[in-house]
């Protein structure tokens, strides 16, 4: 059931607020719309609150605006000045926006990027991170070597669907003795998102002689397969393990997608990038693509208003 019916505008676009993160409402407040335009649905936003200021969902890896493919810029414009609206008139300062990756639409779409740069948002934030196209890419003689001392080490790809081996003994230890933090989703809730999502949430371990060494979760999308965790013991440079397992999801698994996205390599609680991290990332023929975050204003919903002029087409040829 919808939380609450929001607001109607002139241009037949309205609002239902609702939340959509229950598996993260012990962390985060959500504040979700759905965007409507004459009865269907045309976009969604996942937010949450925090105080007067509304963020692209912090629970999120990406975020933005979720838009179908018949998207026009118009469309945009008016789901922008609706929420920029509503959240005005709710005493909600500023609006917080991450950009979706463009690897991760299905038609090229920047339009939101564009009427924010018009309206003076600031860019408060840009991650790197680390993509290859699939579609052409080189793979490094030190990655070449590693997957052949998986090969000698007769190691083992398994894909499985209980995260509990991968999380208790290698994930979670690793995250708490190299950087003294959690893995962002816990295993109650990577399960609870595999059950809903069978196909796009995937587990993959390595195994030597019959020992999980070395696994990998990776969130799937029509055009990308993106790494969310990865982790391995201490016989990862004498097995290959990892060379192993990501020279065979890229070659094989995962070669009918357009990119594969290793995700960022900042140390965690850092403004530092782990050049030895991102070396081994760009091995795999991984090249540095950004991922921006926008601050807009609430106020400015009336400036959104002189970013087209109407003229008949055909009076332009003239």
């Amino acid at each position: 059931m919808w939380d609450q019916f929001v607001e109607k505008s002139k241009n037949g676009t309205f609002l239902f607020k609702r939340d959509f993160m229950d598996y993260h409402k012990h962390t985060y407040t959500d504040h979700s719309f759905l965007i409507y335009k004459n009865d269907k649905l045309i976009s969604l936003f996942p937010a949450n609150i925090i105080g007067d200021k509304i963020f692209s969902h912090s629970g999120l890896t990406y975020g933005g605006l979720v838009l179908p493919i018949e998207s026009k810029f118009t469309d945009v414009l008016n789901i922008l000045r609706s929420l920029l609206i509503d959240f005005s008139n709710n005493d909600i300062k500023n609006v917080l926006f991450k950009i979706t990756p463009h690897i991760y639409s299905s038609s090229p779409s920047s339009e939101l990027d564009y009427i924010l740069f018009k309206v003076g948002s600031k860019l408060i934030k840009r991650d790197l991170m680390s993509v290859i196209n699939l579609k052409n890419y080189h793979i490094s003689k030190d990655r070449i070597n590693g997957y052949k001392r998986g090969l000698k080490s007769n190691l083992v790809i398994k894909e499985v669907s209980d995260f509990e081996d991968f999380w208790n003994n290698l994930l979670s230890p690793n995250l708490l003795n190299k950087y003294s933090v959690n893995p962002v989703h816990s295993c109650q809730e990577i399960s609870l998102l595999k059950s809903r999502f069978a196909k796009n949430i995937r587990q993959f371990n390595v195994y030597y002689l019959n020992k999980l060494v070395a696994g990998t979760t990776i969130f799937e999308t029509k055009t990308t397969a993106h790494v969310q965790y990865t982790a391995s013991n201490d016989l990862k440079n004498k097995t290959g393990s990892l060379d192993y397992l990501f020279y065979s999801l890229i070659k094989n698994e995962f070669n009918n997608k357009q990119f594969f996205d290793f995700g960022i390599s900042n140390i965690p609680g850092s403004n530092f990038i782990n050049e030895g991290l991102l070396y081994w990332k760009e091995g795999f023929g991984s090249r540095s693509i950004t991922h921006d975050f926008y601050e807009i204003s609430t106020s400015c919903h009336s400036d959104l208003n002189h970013l087209i002029k109407e003229k008949p087409f055909y009076d332009l040829l003239d």
